[in-house]
């Protein structure tokens, strides 16, 4: 059977005259030796040219691309064509919406074949939970936030969601705060999902319900102009979706970004089908999200991805603050 996949080679072959309805059983992907107006048309759009404007991927070799593309769509079909088709639909809802539909698609596969295939596989974690797995600290107008998990790379568990919640709901009901830093402390921001409880629920609908309504990506949405999200080491799934909506985004020179969902069976599940779109577009997040490949910090802010490549960045570790200012720890 073959794969619901198709390349156009756009060197040999007009482009389509229409998008692809939202909701086309198949991932379009198409490449041409020079960048052109395609946009809209195709999920992902590769080239030789290097360097290429959005929505295209520069690439040395864009058949080979397209073929690993074609293999991966074979292997993971659902997960894949979720992908594309949440992504050609989200700009046409107000941004809520999106992550709603973002969660259920991904609750559907969660009731799939692949992701349970991977999770029977899964190596067992032990859990390491974090007395304060989200550190708050306020100077004036000023609150910072820093993930504190630091001996699992600040893995994004429960307990870091619903105190990541309780953090964002200060900065957005409060008008008095006009900047909120957000920072992630020891070697990496964000390594992604906690592998020690992920896949724990077993019941889907109810997880969507929790995902929704106890998400730190909408409360990002409601304050991000006054957020500035600050970047090193591995930023994984959670960890660069959640920071993208942030309304600036610096990285330190080893940042390192990566969508790993779709080879779990899932999409990114975290607020990325909605975050990075708006700064990178549809198709780039499909190559991100499609692919898994790494993003350097460098490649990162040339797609937009990051505003600024910060050459001063200190690393934060465990009971350290990130500025020589006095900080007043909210509570105290």
């Amino acid at each position: 059977m073959e794969p619901p996949f198709l390349l156009v080679d756009l060197d040999r072959t007009p482009p389509p005259t229409a998008p692809p309805p939202p909701g086309a059983p198949c991932v379009r992907i198409g490449l041409a030796a020079e960048p052109g107006d395609s946009a809209g048309e195709f999920d992902v759009l590769l080239t030789a040219a290097s360097a290429p404007p959005r929505p295209w991927v520069g690439c040395a070799d864009p058949y080979a691309t397209a073929e690993r593309l074609r293999d991966i769509v074979a292997d993971r079909p659902d997960s894949c064509l979720a992908l594309v088709q949440v992504l050609r639909m989200s700009p046409a809802l107000p941004p809520p919406d999106r992550l709603v539909l973002e969660s259920l698609a991904y609750s559907t596969l969660q009731a799939g074949a692949k992701f349970q295939t991977w999770l029977a596989a899964k190596h067992a974690y032990a859990a390491r939970p974090a007395a304060e797995p989200v550190r708050l600290d306020r100077n004036g107008g000023r609150l910072a936030l820093t993930l504190n998990r630091p001996s699992v790379r600040n893995a994004f568990d429960a307990a870091t969601r619903d105190a990541l919640c309780e953090a964002l709901e200060v900065a957005v009901l409060d008008p008095t705060i006009t900047r909120v830093d957000l920072y992630g402390c020891g070697p990496a921001f964000c390594s992604g999902g906690d592998l020690a409880e992920f896949g724990t629920a077993r019941d889907y609908a109810r997880a969507h319900q929790v995902r929704v309504h106890r998400s730190p990506a909408a409360l990002l949405q409601r304050c991000a102009a006054k957020v500035t999200a600050h970047l090193h080491g591995a930023c994984v799934g959670a960890g660069i979706e959640l920071a993208a909506f942030a309304g600036r985004v610096t990285a330190a020179s080893d940042t390192l970004v990566r969508l790993p969902e779709i080879g779990m069976g899932l999409i990114p599940g975290a607020g990325g089908t909605a975050s990075l779109p708006a700064r990178i577009g549809r198709e780039r997040t499909a190559y991100l999200a499609l692919t898994g490949a790494p993003l350097s910090a460098h490649e990162a802010h040339d797609w937009g991805l990051v505003d600024e490549i910060d050459t001063r960045f200190r690393r934060i570790d465990a009971g350290s603050r990130h500025e020589d200012a006095p900080w007043i720890t909210v509570g105290d």
